[in-house]
């Protein structure tokens, strides 16, 4: 109606670099973490615009990562190729033994489906090579910090928090616990803006 005042909301100003809305942007937690073995996380599209998006968390914290969007990868096989090593991070065909190489060197490459177990299982049936590479399988460890967002997966951990376990269990030798420093920021800054009332008749098990 003419003379009334748009009332559409503009939206949000967002940080270039972490994707964040800019009043909880998230750079000045996000350290280079130096990583010998190379990670390539393979993100399904429906995870891309997810506002807890930790696998771009992941990639911005680490020296050696890169991420793509899709389901299918036709590149993959000459990203495998060029690699020494090449392993799929996924639950293992048979039993659920980890499989930790012996050595990891500078051309090492840690290939990680990001989504849902559904979603990562249709990234692994659309591209065939992954299933042709060793597949490393995290033993059970600590309960996931990601505490609001639900799973029915018991032991199910974010995808920042498995790159860092893995990336722990293949460079025993360095720490990357900084990795993790913007992923709790971000999980504070939900739990906050929601409201500890909300947050604790959500999360009730938290």
């Amino acid at each position: 109606m003419a003379g009334m005042p748009d009332t559409k909301k503009l939206p949000r100003p967002r940080c270039e670099h972490c994707q964040r809305p800019a009043s909880h942007c998230l750079c000045a937690y996000i350290s280079c973490t130096p990583n010998r073995t190379h990670v390539l996380v393979l993100q399904h599209p429906d995870e891309a615009n997810h506002a807890l998006n930790t696998a771009r968390l992941a990639v911005a914290g680490l020296l050696n990562a890169r991420l793509l969007v899709g389901e299918h990868f036709p590149q993959l096989a000459e990203i495998i190729a060029s690699a020494e090593h090449a392993l799929l991070l996924f639950p293992d065909r048979g039993d659920d033994r980890s499989l930790v190489p012996k050595a990891q060197g500078e051309r090492s490459l840690l290939i990680v489906p990001d989504g849902t177990w559904r979603k990562a299982r249709k990234i692994l049936a659309a591209n065939p090579v992954l299933d042709t590479l060793p597949r490393l399988t995290l033993p059970p460890g600590a309960p996931s910090e990601y505490r609001i967002r639900k799973t029915r997966q018991p032991g199910a951990v974010s995808t920042i928090e498995a790159i860092a376990r893995s990336l722990s269990l293949l460079e025993p030798d360095q720490s990357f616990e900084r990795l993790l420093t913007p992923f709790r920021m971000q999980i504070a800054q939900q739990v906050q803006a929601m409201g500890e009332e909300v947050y604790r008749h959500n999360y009730p098990a938290n």
